[in-house]
């Protein structure tokens, strides 16, 4: 059997990587993994993947930077040409990038078999790009991997049941092998000197193309009750020569995969607009504020370890105060979500 699997971004191959770690143990499954090369990061270089124990892609597409619609178009038209010529039997997609739309309508027109990683997943906000993907995919996927009972049922309304698999949730299966190797690796010393602190992500266009949005963001970041660890995208940076904050914000250059489960491991609680930071903050058992009107995660919502504040200051700093209500669910499987993909693929 051979499978292609399509990754864009950095988050999308530490997913991929714990199914790389089960294909690997097989001699039955050829595997070819393509980076589109969707958002350069100076940081996905030798070190990364070294760090990480992550193959390297076989393939990298280079399509940068661009609008939806040409990135989109660049991906399609530069991976049609390798899935061609390697017919693999199943192209393996993750999440809700433009790489996992445009892989997955390039494999769909060339009649291969599609799975779709983090299937199910819905915030019901068509403004957000990613919602349109992933609804797109699913629809287009033969094989629909849903990571919680809450995106099983999402899929079933909306007809989708028959192609669909509990895995439970691949993230889950990350954090618990590189939260150890990031003990091993790392020690916080190594990326702060501050004990108590709050960790800090902003990256949603909805907060940082928005200057009414983003001062309140860090008008509340300045009058928190512990400073705030900030690792900010030099993108980000470039938009607070607007805002005014105060030196409770500790701003810092990116970090790697392992540098963030370690500050998140030592931090008091988290706020972020990233829909994976929310979810490795439940595994590690940190509240989180999220910085928007919607989470996909609504099992991190129950009993308080995840509140929605949107980008208000005055709600930031009022439910900062507030502690979970009571014990976490299990919701995101029992960190075997790669063996249950494979399993699935090689039927």
């Amino acid at each position: 059997m051979k499978i292609v699997s399509v990754v864009g971004a950095r988050p999308q191959f530490v997913k991929a990587a714990v199914v790389e770690k089960v294909i690997e143990k097989r001699n039955d499954i050829e595997n070819i993994l393509i980076h589109t090369g969707q958002h350069y990061d100076e940081n996905m270089s030798s070190v990364f993947f070294d760090e990480l124990e992550i193959p390297r892609p076989d393939f990298n597409l280079e399509v940068g930077s661009a609008s939806h619609a040409v990135q989109t178009a660049q991906i399609m038209i530069r991976l049609e040409k390798i899935l061609m010529k390697t017919q693999p039997d199943w192209v393996l997609v993750y999440g809700d990038t433009n790489s996992t739309i445009a892989a997955s309508l390039t494999a769909a027109k060339l009649h291969i078999k599609i799975a779709h990683v983090e299937a199910g997943l819905r915030s019901f906000n068509r403004l957000m790009p990613e919602e349109i993907n992933r609804i797109t995919t699913d629809r287009i996927s033969n094989l629909l991997f849903a990571p919680t009972q809450n995106a099983m049922e999402l899929l079933s309304k909306e007809g989708l049941e028959k192609n669909a698999v509990m895995t439970g949730d691949v993230m889950y299966d990350s954090v618990l092998f590189y939260e150890k190797l990031a003990e091993k690796k790392y020690s916080l010393s190594d990326i702060t000197e501050l004990k108590d602190f709050y960790l800090a992500t902003i990256h949603r266009p909805a907060n940082t193309d928005n200057n009414e949005n983003l001062q309140n963001i860090f008008t509340a970041f300045s009058n928190l009750d512990l400073p705030v660890i900030l690792p900010l995208h030099p993108r980000t940076r470039a938009k607070l020569d607007v805002i005014k904050y105060s030196d409770n914000v500790k701003i810092l250059e990116p970090v790697s995969y392992l540098e963030m489960i370690l500050l998140l491991k030592n931090s008091k609680k988290v706020l972020t607009d990233s829909g994976g930071l929310q979810k490795e903050a439940y595994f590690l058992k940190k509240p989180c504020l999220t910085l928007r009107t919607e989470t996909e995660w609504i099992e991190t919502l129950n009993n308080n370890w995840n509140i929605i504040t949107g980008p208000n200051a005055d709600v930031i700093l009022d439910k900062i105060k507030e502690d979970p209500t009571g014990e976490q669910g299990n919701y995101f499987g029992d960190g075997k979500a790669g063996e249950k993909i494979v399993e699935e693929l090689t039927k």
